[in-house]
């Protein structure tokens, strides 16, 4: 099976966030919160790009799986 059709894991770390009351949290807070998920944006967008020039290299390499 490939990985893209595997079901995903419901609970994961951005879905506790999105349902997250952000109601306590000071400015300070929310403002450190953006700085870290934007981080965490860049890093994960880091990740996909180098899977999808992995995945380019194999498919130039042996061809596209259909």
């Amino acid at each position: 099976m490939e990985d893209d059709d595997r079901p995903r894991l419901r609970g994961d770390a951005a879905s506790k966030l999105a349902s997250e009351d952000l109601g306590p949290y000071s400015q300070d807070e929310l403002q450190e919160r953006i700085e870290l998920l934007e981080t965490e944006i860049a890093r994960v967008e880091s990740h996909r790009l180098k899977a999808a020039a992995h995945r380019d290299a194999a498919e130039s390499l042996f061809g596209r799986k259909e």
